[in-house]
This record gives structure tokens, C-alpha cells and sequence, in this order.
């Protein structure tokens, strides 16, 4: 399993990935397989066998084109994420205010982390696998999350705050909902979400 440390620099990379790269439809199938063995049976239990066997192709293939366990795992949090990335810029992208972006990117991404079978899915199959990327040793994945929203806030005058803390905390923000979801704030629904967002979260902009 591959560290904190090199998790977190998956997501940087996965965040400045070229969506041109050329595709492999013989890695992508593994890659594939390899997610639903890691959502049924969680990564400690899996191994590059179960995966060769549920693409179908000879555990060398695998070999040869990740590496080893650790290379799979990380390709496919790398996908996962990019995934995850270009799902939040479709729903966002078409949005002529930065306020709005914002409010729609928080319901975007709560729901997305959530109800992911990867991301969400392995918080609740292996919590003590997942957490420290997100708690003590998620400093990284931290700092990819804040610079992603630190561009987008730069690309629009919309923004007067500081775009540094205001992007950090809007993603601590979304971390503490997927960590705890127990709340007296209602974000159970998208229109609570949006709310909520709207309230308290939009306004940051123009600090």
C-alpha cells in the first residue's frame, strides 16, 4: 500500500494531469478491475492476482504496466481522482460567478466523496487505511486541494479575500463533513447543501 506521503502526491499530480494523455485500453481494463476488487474487498485483502484474475489477462501484463501492488493502487487513486477533478469542473464550468462555483462545488463534492465505491467506500471498509490521508497525515493532499481552488479563485475578479485561507478552509470544511457527517447543520440533501454554502461559504469570497 502506498504511503501518505506518495497518496498525497498522486492527488498533486492527478490535479495537474493532462486530460490528452494517449489511451490504453489494456490499463484502463485492469485499472477497471482493480477498483472493484478494492471496493469489494478493500486494498490490505487484495493482491495483483485477484486483480490480473478479474481483468482476465496474466499477472505480468499488471506487472509490466504498474510495477508492482503499490504502482496499481496508486494509478488507480490517480484515475479516481482525476475522475473525481473533471466531475467537479463539468458541474462547475458553465457558472458565470465564482459565488455560484463555489456553492455548486460544495454539493458537488460532498456528494462525490461520499457515494464514491473508492474513496467513500474504503472510509467505511478500511477506515484505518483512509484516515491518515485525510487527518494527521494529510498535510499534502491538503496543500493539492487548496492550490486547485487557489487558481480557480485567481482566474476571476470576483474574488477579493485572500485566496490562500479562504480556499484552505473551504476544504477543511468539506474533510470535516465526510470525516463526521453527525451535525446539528443540515447538508443531508443538495438543496441543504447549497444553502448552507450560500450562507456561509460564498460570503469568504469578498472578505
Amino acid at each position: 500500500m502506498a504511503n501518505t506521503t506518495e497518496g498525497a502526491s498522486l492527488l498533486a499530480r492527478a490535479l495537474d494531469a493532462d486530460p490528452r494523455v494517449e489511451e490504453d485500453p489494456a490499463a484502463d481494463r485492469i485499472l477497471d478491475a482493480a477498483l472493484e476488487q478494492f471496493v469489494r474487498f478493500g486494498l490490505r485483502r487484495s493482491t495483483v492476482d485477484d486483480v490480473a484474475k478479474r481483468a482476465g489477462v496474466s499477472r505480468v501484463t499488471v506487472y509490466r504496466r504498474f510495477g508492482n501492488k503499490d504502482g496499481l493502487v496508486s494509478a488507480c487513486l490517480m484515475r479516481e481522482s482525476r475522475r473525481f477533478l473533471d466531475e467537479l469542473d463539468a458541474a462547475v464550468g458553465g457558472l458565470p460567478r465564482m459565488e455560484d462555483r463555489v456553492v455548486e462545488g460544495f454539493v458537488v463534492s460532498l456528494r462525490a466523496m461520499q457515494s464514491h465505491p473508492l474513496m467513500g467506500g474504503l472510509l467505511r471498509l478500511e477506515p484505518e487505511v483512509v484516515l491518515p490521508f485525510l487527518t494527521t497525515e494529510g498535510g499534502a493532499v491538503l496543500v493539492a486541494m487548496r492550490e486547485y481552488l487557489v487558481r480557480h479563485f485567481r482566474e476571476t475578479s470576483d474574488v477579493t479575500a485572500d485566496p490562500g485561507p479562504v480556499a484552505e478552509l473551504m476544504v477543511r470544511v468539506v474533510v470535516s463533513f465526510l470525516l463526521n457527517p453527525e451535525s446539528c447543520i443540515e447538508v443531508t440533501d443538495d438543496d441543504q447543501a447549497r444553502t448552507f454554502a450560500r450562507r456561509y461559504l460564498a460570503p469568504l469570497l469578498r472578505q
